[in-house]
């Protein structure tokens, strides 16, 4: 089993940090006090977005470490 460098796999905690935090902010701008902004319908609409695109950063991210692990281990 191949062993991981922990501080490569701790670089991807704050991206998930924010998509938690957009996930709970996401859920508290649905309450009825924000129904009649356009702003934060906007917002909402676009927070998918924003979110798949971290996860898209979290991949390269995580394709990196792993071809740099493989370069390491190849050398």
């Amino acid at each position: 089993m191949k062993n991981h460098s922990s501080k490569k796999e701790l670089m991807l905690l704050p991206i998930l940090l924010v998509v938690i935090l957009m996930c709970v902010a996401g859920h508290f701008l649905l309450q009825a006090n924000f129904q009649d902004s356009n702003v934060v319908e906007y917002m909402l609409a676009a927070l998918p977005f924003a979110m798949f695109g971290l996860v898209i950063v979290a991949f390269k991210m995580a394709a990196k470490s792993e071809k740099d692990e493989q370069n390491e281990q190849d050398s």
